[in-house]
């Protein structure tokens, strides 16, 4: 008996050892990036936005689309942001000449502008001129949202006066009006068009091509996540980011 006390004890210190010896755990840091983007990036930045994702561990990408001079007129305001992304350059101007803008901005694509009608295009709106003819409802963008202020463009350019039922805040509010059939015809961009073909069709007119927009991205000032910002805004400008751009239908820098 006296033997084996010793025996015994042994097996137990070495059973207590192993039990002890529990697998080790990483904890991953979960975060949360902020992007402000113009309204018409919801579909190219919501891809983006989960391929950063799936490349960062515990990062969740939140994104706030709305019109580009909405944005601003909330960052100015003290709206707690990342990444702001803007439709225009007029917009982004506003965001550095209020302070809220770190470092300099880069154009990562340019878009132009579209009609967008019903499908199989009920009203055979053939161009810009169209737009102008008595009976129809024509919805626009608002004057101070970058796809706005490119419909003004090309009517003072073209010499087409349009006199639309409404002026929306965002392009996808246009786009929202075409499809339900509350308008004939609404001014968008290419890429919206593009994006809802399955519910409108696409007229291009020759006009568009003096009314490109430029699309900035850039760190927002004190951004809560800044290093996270610095990487999507980078992952935005390369070139698996250009590649998803271009596929939705926006045009090179």
């Amino acid at each position: 008996m006296r033997r084996l006390v010793p025996a015994l004890l042994a097996l137990a210190l070495a059973a207590t050892a192993c039990g002890s010896e529990r697998p080790v755990t990483a904890t991953i840091e979960s975060r949360t990036l902020t992007v402000f983007a113009a309204a018409s990036l919801t579909e190219s930045f919501g891809t983006l936005g989960k391929r950063f994702e799936a490349g960062n561990s515990g990062v969740t990408v939140k994104f706030s689309f709305e019109g580009s001079s909405a944005l601003v007129q909330k960052l100015t305001q003290g709206a707690r942001a990342d990444v702001f992304a803007s439709a225009d350059q007029a917009n982004m101007d506003k965001a550095t000449k209020g302070e809220v803008i770190d470092g300099q901005p880069s154009v990562f694509a340019t878009n132009r502008l579209a009609i967008a009608v019903g499908k199989g295009n009920p009203t055979g709106i053939k161009g810009l001129a169209d737009l102008a003819k008595d009976g129809l409802t024509v919805v626009v963008c608002a004057p101070q949202v970058p796809c706005g202020a490119a419909a003004k463009k090309v009517q003072q350019a073209s010499g087409v006066t349009l006199k639309p039922a409404s002026e929306e805040q965002d392009v996808k509010s246009v786009l929202a009006k075409v499809r339900s059939g509350d308008a004939d015809a609404g001014l968008v961009y290419v890429t919206d068009a593009t994006s809802d073909a399955a519910q409108v069709d696409k007229v291009d007119f020759p006009e568009s091509a003096g009314a490109v927009n430029s699309y900035p991205i850039a760190v927002v000032k004190d951004a809560p996540q800044a290093d996270l910002a610095r990487r999507f805004r980078e992952f935005v400008l390369s070139a698996e980011g250009k590649q998803e751009l271009a596929k939705a239908g926006f045009g090179a820098p």
